[in-house]
């Protein structure tokens, strides 16, 4: 595989990290909820592995040592086994009690293979009561494998004469081929004991086991998950900071973090800093474009003002022109270059306030009437400046339509948004011609005076804002215009 250059890709060292980033990094996903689930996922493994593995050596460790107790058995009956002239086997009494009484619990037991390969009983203890030892079928085959060792399995069932047994008690069995001197065939010795009791304590451990590991498990999730979250609070911290910078609460991140995290905290200050020095740059320029380009326009105006004719008519004209887009080209750079910067937040009411009274004394012959509303705590993520330009082009466009009413409404929308509404009474605008009137430049009516460009600044502003604005019908008869803008906590 290679890159676009042409170079070799190691597959390997670039699948590894996204298989790792799909899991850590998807986004939409909680990191704190999955450190603790897979954390909390290995704990359980672990302790699952752990009790699994500690029951299981508990019980072997126990059965060793019947096994061993066995093995004593076998050997006792071993030497107390005699082979017959006859060629019957005969044991001696066996010194053990327990093998002396009626199903007591410990047996033992002299068998040979028969022609058909199964083992048939010549001898058992006392203890057994006429009741017989279970033999598996595979068992003969086994111990002619194992060359006189002892091979211990597990009897469920216990003693059972032809079916069921009268105990009914699980026993642990030792079997071993010997060849006794004066017979030609060789001799299985069995010896078996009651494991209840074995079984009974390994199930004791075991529920105590569990139970511990339970009780440790629960207490390593509930200190992983602590420590993940004391562990993030740093970084829980930095982001309510970084957020309160972008809601304009605050110019820069004030707080100190862990050595780990604080470097992230300054690079963010760095950021802000260039970003402050950027913007500051953009103004500086775009004044000095704005100096530059009036003064020229300014002489203009005055020379041709001073003169008559067609020429100088039209130069004033075309210098007229030239400075509205001046005028509005630089008002676009100086609200793109101020829409890029963090930490300004401005009233609404206080500017709606401003803008109303001033418009009403400004079309006083008309007696219109400004009606608005907006929440105390509602402001704009963005300059004064910028939400005087905003609202007084539609609030001058609402009263220049207007027959006396014009009604603005703001409110918060949620997500960081607000929305703004200016209503008027006027004749309105036809559905066809709405997309047009947000054009620059566009006059709907050659009669009003005004250049057209009051909708296309109010475009600009929004979009440099990230808002959006949009014309319908009003309740009121006229035009309804709906702005949307980041919202500001005042």
């Amino acid at each position: 595989m290679t890159d676009d250059s042409g170079g070799a890709v190691d597959t390997e060292a670039a699948t590894e990290p996204r298989a790792w980033g799909r899991w850590f990094g998807r986004p939409g996903r909680s990191l704190t909820r999955r450190l603790i689930w897979l954390a909390s996922a290995w704990i359980v493994l672990a302790l699952v592995l752990t009790g699994w593995a500690l029951t299981n050596q508990y019980q072997e460790t126990a059965l060793r040592r019947l096994g061993n107790v066995l093995a004593d058995t076998i050997d006792e009956v071993v030497l107390a086994s005699n082979a017959q002239t006859d060629g019957t086997l005969a044991v001696s009494e066996v010194k053990d009690d327990r093998t002396l009484r009626a199903l007591s619990g410990k047996y033992w037991a002299v068998a040979e293979p028969g022609p058909d390969g199964r083992l048939r009983i010549l001898v058992r203890s006392p203890s057994l009561a006429g009741e017989s030892l279970t033999i598996p079928d595979e068992l003969p085959d086994r111990l002619a494998g194992a060359r006189g060792a002892v091979i211990s399995y597990n009897d469920p069932d216990g003693l059972r004469p032809g079916g069921e047994g009268p105990l009914g008690v699980p026993l642990r069995v030792a079997a071993s081929m010997k060849q006794l001197p004066g017979r030609d065939a060789p001799v299985v010795f069995l010896a078996g004991i009651d494991r209840s009791n074995i079984d009974r304590d390994t199930q004791q451990f075991a529920t105590f086991t569990w139970t511990a590991l339970l009780i440790l498990g629960l207490g390593l999730v509930i200190a992983v998950f602590l420590q993940v979250q004391i562990g993030l609070r740093p970084l829980y911290a930095l982001r309510n900071e970084i957020a309160d910078v972008r809601k304009g609460r605050a110019a820069r991140i004030a707080r100190s973090y862990p050595l780990e995290i604080q470097p992230l905290a300054e690079q963010v200050n760095r950021l802000l800093d260039h970003n402050q020095e950027t913007v500051e740059r953009q103004r500086t320029h775009v004044g000095n474009l704005a100096h530059a380009l009036k003064t020229p326009l300014s002489v203009m105006l005055a020379e041709a003002g001073s003169a008559k004719g067609p020429l100088p008519d039209m130069v004033r004209r075309q210098t007229e022109v030239m400075k509205a887009q001046v005028d509005h080209h630089l008002r676009r750079a100086r609200a793109a270059a101020r829409a890029q910067m963090l930490g300004e937040i401005t009233p609404i009411e206080p500017v709606l306030d401003e803008m109303a009274v001033m418009l009403e004394r400004v079309f006083e012959d008309k007696g219109v009437v400004i009606d608005w509303r907006a929440p105390e705590d509602l402001a704009f993520r963005g300059e004064r400046q910028d939400l005087q330009e905003l609202l007084g082009n539609l609030l001058e466009n609402a009263c220049k339509w207007a027959k006396r009413r014009v009604r603005v409404s703001a409110g918060a929308t949620g997500l960081g948004q607000m929305v703004v509404v200016v209503e008027d009474d006027g004749p309105g605008l036809p559905e066809e011609q709405r997309e047009a009137a947000l054009l620059r430049g566009a006059r709907m009516d050659e009669t009003t005076p005004g250049s057209g460009l009051g909708l296309s600044i109010v475009v600009e502003l929004t979009r440099a804002y990230g808002g959006r604005i949009s014309l319908a019908d009003s309740e009121l008869g006229g035009l309804r215009a709906v702005l949307e803008l980041p919202s500001a906590e005042c």
